[in-house]
């Protein structure tokens, strides 16, 4: 079962906006009509999980492990977030890590019937009075708040 739900795409409520999550890039690029070339951000359930996808410089690994609502670009230039929100876990948890995607066309603002018609699961409830998350672009020894 869970294996099938990885190539689903969902609108869900993140830890920051409503967004769309899968584990599918392809079909996150083709909905959102966005160049394929650009990068999403990947949601990870922990920190062990984040391990096995990039190495986190030894300076800045208490700062991304108390962090929240924070996505960093690692300086392997993948860019993860570490969900803590227990409701956006509840999904995460199943599937482990997700790309991670405003719903809404690229360079739009959210559209709701645009969104649900896009998705293959919604999972209720959606607030879209939150905020996006900050970035913040780690080097081997610096660090760069971009949002």
């Amino acid at each position: 079962m869970c294996e099938k739900l990885k190539q689903y795409i969902f609108l869900t409520q993140t830890d920051t906006i409503v967004g769309f999550i899968s584990q599918n890039s392809t079909k996150l690029t083709q909905i959102k009509q966005r160049p394929p070339h650009k990068h999403y951000i990947r949601a990870v359930n922990s920190l062990h999980l984040l391990k096995s996808f990039t190495r986190v410089p030894k300076i800045h690994k208490k700062r991304l492990r108390h962090s929240q609502k924070t996505t960093f670009i690692m300086p392997n230039t993948c860019s993860f977030r570490v969900v803590k929100d227990s409701h956006h876990l509840l999904l995460l948890n199943r599937i482990d890590w997700a790309y991670t995607t405003s719903a809404n066309l690229s360079g739009n603002t959210y559209d709701e019937n645009f969104s649900k018609d896009a998705t293959d699961i919604i999972v209720e409830p959606l607030h879209n009075e939150c905020t996006p998350s900050r970035i913040i672009k780690l080097g081997k020894y610096s660090l760069k708040k971009i949002r």
